[in-house]
């Protein structure tokens, strides 16, 4: 299977060829947790998810790899605010990023790393730079020299000398050029710090990714992503560090999602459109979150509003009402010969052409309307006064193949046992209290489930039908 993918770095499409036959090394810069991830975090979440989701359906082992950034100003000053340690802090939001992401079917990375458990690689690193002369000390903070590294600039095509007339140096830095970034921080009052050579401090914020990404993967990696926001300078002095450091090529491929908008504006907390996924998820069915962000080219811009929301909606529920009527009718189909194969040859048909969109640069917006021309053909089919039960399995085969890969669920997740047995204590408590409409309104639920319920001298017992 030949996958293209646009590169970043090149600015065109090439064809994905890894650094180890059938296995990929991918790096997606994760959160600073710090508080609740917002929509905009979201994005890179879901893209890069159905990114890596594809490349484990086209065979490859992915080795996929989400830090977290857990010490940084952001989160020293919520620590300070709220009166916390700033590791509290971090796990805190650790969880709810997990939470938040598991909720629109996000799969755990392989590996989730965290600076603060990284440290002595940073260190490491750190020092090795300034052994070949890549970096200095300078009153406890330690700087990379820019200008040391010729290809600085190659991820956003901008030449140093561009670059240098933006430049200021801030108050309180003590670098020798306004293009050098820090990569040791010295110590401040009431901060959290690490001993190092340079004493006391923390490190800066592009180093973390480049002793993480060496860490776990290696010296070079396949594919390193993450939003369009991180291109630069983010992204650019992981490079510049990187090969400096390691003496080869940092990344092969380099992916970035775009950005989002609400209601075709910038979001921030100041317009008063900040949308929390924590809250986001609450509102909104996940599956139709995820279905609304792989409706648009990852590398597009995408408009976020709660009318866009409901359209995705009424599309998701067009494919889910597909998918259902195709495993009601599976019930009463029958073992036929008739027009099988030519059926089979047209589910077949559109999993190819899924694997066409796929292919070039993981288009999904293209492979939700291959789904929609599936379940255009399956809700032909299931009008025939007979059907095949063989056909009708390659037709729910291909809608689960396909949306495994794209991370949403068509099918309702069924009750757990513990789920049942709260419902069950909740309707006696409803008729012990002669609130006998919730108790039928849970009866029903249950019912619409396939749990039968019966009331005995012993109890309430419960099966599944």
């Amino acid at each position: 299977m030949s996958i293209k993918m646009y590169n970043t770095l090149t600015r065109q499409k090439e064809t994905f060829k890894p650094i180890e036959e059938n296995k990929v090394k991918m790096y997606v810069c994760g959160p600073t947790v710090y508080n609740y991830i917002h929509v905009g975090n979201a994005r890179p979440a879901i893209v890069f998810d159905t990114v890596r989701r594809y490349l484990e359906y086209a065979g490859y082992q992915v080795d996929y790899v989400l830090n977290f950034t857990d010490v940084d100003d952001k989160l020293i000053k919520a620590a300070n605010e709220l009166g916390e340690a700033v590791p509290d802090i971090a796990e805190k939001f650790i969880q709810a990023y997990k939470d938040d992401v598991g909720k629109l079917h996000v799969k755990e990375a392989v590996h989730h790393p965290r600076v603060t458990e990284t440290m002595d690689e940073i260190i490491a690193f750190i020092k090795g730079l300034v052994d070949k002369g890549y970096a200095y000390e300078s009153e406890g903070d330690v700087y990379f020299k820019t200008r040391s590294f010729d290809d600085y600039g190659k991820l956003s095509h901008q030449s140093v000398n561009e670059l240098q007339s933006g430049a200021r140096i801030q108050v309180g830095e003590k670098k020798q050029d306004p293009l050098d970034f820090a990569l040791w921080k010295d110590a401040k009052d009431g901060e959290i710090t690490w001993d190092s050579p340079w004493g006391s401090g923390r490190p800066g914020w592009h180093i973390e990714c480049s002793a993480m990404a060496k860490k776990y993967l290696g010296d070079t990696i396949d594919i390193h992503a993450g939003g369009q926001d991180l291109s630069f300078p983010h992204h650019e002095n992981e490079i510049a560090q990187s090969e400096c450091m390691n003496e080869q090529t940092f990344a092969n491929y380099w992916l970035h999602n775009g950005y989002i908008q609400i209601d075709n504006e910038k979001m921030s907390k100041s317009l008063g459109n900040f949308i929390l996924v924590h809250d986001l998820v609450e509102q909104h069915d996940p599956n139709v979150v995820r279905f609304f962000m792989l409706s648009v080219h990852y590398r597009n811009p995408i408009n976020f509003n709660d009318e866009l929301l409901r359209s995705a909606k009424n599309s998701y529920d067009r494919i889910k009402t597909a998918y259902e009527n195709l495993k009601h009718r599976r019930q009463v189909s029958l073992d036929l010969t008739d027009e099988i194969d030519a059926w089979k040859d047209k589910v077949n048909a559109h999993r190819d052409q899924f694997e066409v969109e796929m292919n070039d640069d993981f288009n999904t917006a293209n492979a939700i309307s291959v789904l929609f021309n599936l379940s255009k053909d399956a809700n032909v089919y299931i009008q025939n006064k007979q059907t095949s039960t063989e056909v009708i399995d390659e037709f729910i085969k291909a809608f689960d193949d396909i949306t495994e890969v794209l991370g949403f669920k068509l099918a309702e997740e069924a009750l757990l046992d513990e789920d049942i047995e709260t419902l069950i204590q909740e309707r006696i408590d409803a008729r012990k209290q002669k609130d006998f409409a919730r108790a039928d309104e849970i009866r029903d639920q249950l019912k619409e489930e396939g749990i039968i319920l019966e009331d005995t001298a012993q109890g309430t017992r419960w099966k599944r039908s």
